[in-house]
């Protein structure tokens, strides 16, 4: 069965659609028929094909909001050009990924009404990501109508194992409990991804593998997971917390928003826009979020530096955090745009560890880019990976199981 992935970003649709094995078969080996994306929705759009993560087409066109761009990617994969002489023209089923789950949703789910009117209740958590999800999901069902099923699958159910010691901040016990405030963790598929992967290219047994991963793109978090779970993650009540990102601030002082509010005479929602729109990268260089700019300005603008150096010590903080909160880790796992194609990144992040055994190969870390490969030396105790995130594989394997437990 051919299942189509729709990934809505806080600026960006990509898709996929997967072949699938059939219903009640013997698991098959998935195939990747098509991948693309949508980017600058809102403002001057591009429809994207790739291929290896690599743009292979591209054209302009007009994709004022998510839906519009949704319908966009549905017309275009009706025309068939995706087509090969192995696949059929039909599009079996759909899975959103949608970024919060909150308390309610701890699998992915069958979507219908309720389970929308509940997405949309959580878009104060997410307002980057769950909106533009919701604007899919309707988009989609308007054009496929009812006779393709949708599936929602979470970001935040990996995390579902935190313990209470990880999980609950330092806030009054009623207060916390009334408002569901705790730390739900984002990158959920992501994570699981890298954790599931590592296991199969090391052939270790899931229930074995303790790692740290990290998701690198223009939101970032790490991952501490041990026995194949999820045990406490950067990210929190809001994808806001934790590593600094591309326009995200990642961990402040709290204090600093009613600071903003009392200086700059502005309300919450100001403050919160500078947090998530204006600061991490962009905030610090004033030049871009994008860290392949920054990385051309490396060496004639201080604080395109000063934003890369910061990433960097943001991200070697957590590990360490990590490292003690495990007891030690089998390896470090690079994942995400950044963590994929930057070895500048990989090298300054790992470049304290040799403490507990890591030592970096330089030429293994220049030469992977893109691709699997373990990237540090054969005598290291703690390894370090890069591994390719294939959200769409996994999104498409748990629509699939969600379907066939209906």
């Amino acid at each position: 069965m051919n299942i189509l992935v729709l990934n809505a970003g806080s600026a960006s649709l990509k898709f996929e659609v997967i072949a699938m094995p059939e219903w009640r078969t013997a698991p098959d080996k998935q195939r990747k028929l098509v991948s693309g994306i949508v980017e600058g929705i809102g403002q001057e759009a591009t429809f994207s094909m790739l291929e290896n993560k690599q743009t292979i087409q591209q054209e302009k066109i007009a994709a004022s909001d998510y839906g519009e761009a949704t319908r966009h990617v549905l017309k275009w994969l009706d025309a068939g050009r995706w087509q090969d002489a192995s696949t059929t023209h039909q599009l079996d089923a759909v899975g959103h990924r949608i970024v919060h789950g909150g308390d309610r949703f701890t699998e992915p789910v069958v979507i219908d009404t309720d389970v929308i009117a509940g997405i949309e209740e959580l878009e104060d958590l997410a307002p980057l990501h769950n909106a533009p999800a919701v604007a899919c999901v309707r988009a989609a069902r308007d054009v496929l109508g009812n006779n393709v099923p949708m599936i929602a699958v979470f970001d935040t159910v990996f995390h579902r194992t935190i313990p209470q010691r990880a999980g609950m901040y330092g806030l009054p016990w009623e207060l916390a409990h009334r408002h569901h405030i705790r730390r739900y963790g984002f990158h959920g598929i992501s994570h699981e991804y890298l954790v599931r992967r590592y296991a199969q290219i090391t052939d270790t047994p899931i229930e074995n593998v303790t790692v740290i991963t990290l998701h690198l793109e223009s939101g970032c978090s790490a991952c501490a997971a041990r026995h194949g779970q999820s045990v406490d993650t950067s990210m929190g009540f809001t994808p806001l917390e934790g590593l600094m990102m591309g326009m995200r601030s990642g961990d402040v002082d709290p204090s600093v928003v009613g600071y903003l509010m009392r200086k700059e005479q502005v309300g919450v929602d100001k403050v919160e826009e500078w947090l998530n729109k204006e600061s991490g990268l962009l905030g610090v260089s004033g030049r871009s979020h994008d860290t392949r700019e920054l990385m051309r300005l490396i060496d004639t603008d201080e604080r395109a530096r000063l934003a890369l150096e910061i990433l960097c010590y943001r991200i070697r903080k957590y590990i360490g955090a990590y490292l003690a909160a495990l007891g030690g880790a089998q390896a470090i796992i690079f994942g995400g745009g950044i963590g994929e194609d930057t070895p500048f990144v990989r090298a300054r992040v790992l470049e304290e560890f040799g403490w507990c055994g890591l030592t970096l190969d330089p030429a293994r870390n220049e030469q992977t880019i893109n691709r699997e490969g373990r990237i540090t030396t054969d005598g290291s105790r703690l390894h370090a990976y890069v591994i390719p995130v294939e959200e769409g594989l996994l999104i498409a394997d748990q629509t699939l199981q969600c379907l066939k437990a209906r």
